[in-house]
């Protein structure tokens, strides 16, 4: 057992996190902005008494201080896993709303953890493929750790989405140099997902409220994509199952120190989404688009200009990746849940 402080606990990705860290016997204190959100979590957890599950209410990530009480503890901690950052497009500014949080947030934590719980010794941070993406890549590019989205400050602030890669670039250099120029006791593991499809248990209250990644399922299943799919995009994805474990693996095993991993189960297209809802769920199939609908969804005619390497993740962390179509069935079923 270890002690472990979860940063962002309400997150889509941290409430699986969460469970995991739970079910593998860990002792976990989780930050939230609020006590309504340590409420709803602990009323989802009833087991789990106040020595495996506590709370610590961070309401401002980007503060300087944010973290400064959050890292003290009894017993103190031994790992930080820290995934609280925006993502989200709904930004009116930019350097305030995305860039600003997702970098002192980052740096804040480890500064925090270095001048007050030194008995810590492995923080692994959510990072993003955002952060890895190369937009004039060559063709047939092949990504692994080793790759980092070149994009400037003076990019970054031309529209949300530059923002959005923005944040998880600079945030992620910044634990990188942190570790470098200061040389703390703890090690860094960083983790990387593409678009994160997987069940939602971090207690919604509604359809309009769903993550980001999983949205586009929630518009295919809807309806709202009936007339015309829309493109893939980034054509990678994983379950939030397995980036969660991913997480928690990268904390526990002592070969993934100082490690980035690029966590991908392959690749997709929006077309098998639809498909995959279709076969699954005969209610559904109204709803879904069909014929020339489905094309703007599909792989192009051309291949899918880059490809992946994700050996890292298997061979270091032992890391299977779900299927497909287990991923967006329980994505559906869970969603339906709170239509």
């Amino acid at each position: 057992m270890t002690r472990v402080l979860l940063t962002g606990g309400s997150g889509f990705i941290a409430a699986h996190v969460l469970d995991v860290l739970l079910e593998r016997g860990h002792s976990v204190v989780t930050t939230v902005r609020s006590q309504a959100k340590a409420d709803k979590i602990k009323e989802a957890h009833p087991k789990y008494g106040k020595d495996k599950l506590d709370f610590a209410i961070v309401e401002d990530i980007a503060q300087p201080d944010a973290f400064e009480k959050a890292v003290i503890s009894e017993p103190s901690f031994e790992t930080v896993i820290h995934t609280a950052s925006p993502f989200h497009f709904n930004v009116t500014d930019t350097k305030k709303d995305l860039l600003d949080p997702a970098i002192f947030g980052t740096t804040g934590v480890l500064k925090a953890i270095k001048k007050s719980a030194p008995t810590v010794k492995r923080v692994v941070i959510t990072s993003s493929f955002a952060a890895m993406v190369d937009p004039n890549a060559p063709k047939g590019h092949v990504y692994s750790e080793k790759d980092w989205n070149p994009i400037t400050e003076e990019e970054a602030i031309q529209n949300p989405m530059n923002g959005y890669r923005a944040s998880k670039t600079f945030a992620e250099k910044a634990a990188w140099d942190f570790l470098e120029k200061e040389k703390p006791n703890f090690t860094i593991a960083t983790c990387n997902p593409p678009l994160v499809y997987g069940p939602v248990v971090h207690y919604l209250n509604s359809l309009d409220a769903v993550n980001t990644s999983n949205q586009r399922i929630r518009d295919i299943m809807t309806g709202a994509s009936k007339d015309k799919l829309p493109p893939s995009g980034v054509f990678l994805w994983v379950d939030v199952r397995d980036i969660a474990l991913a997480h928690v693996l990268a904390a526990e095993k002592a070969e993934a120190a100082n490690k980035r991993f690029f966590v991908t189960a392959g690749q997709f297209s929006n077309k098998e989404i639809a498909e995959i809802i279709t076969e699954n769920f005969p209610e559904l199939r109204s709803k879904m688009p069909t014929g020339d609908a489905l094309k703007p969804g599909d792989y192009p005619e051309e291949g899918v200009p880059f490809s992946y390497d994700n050996s890292r993740v298997k061979e270091v962390l032992g890391l299977n990746f779900m299927s497909l179509r287990k991923s967006i069935v329980d994505t559906v079923k869970s969603l339906q849940a709170v239509e």
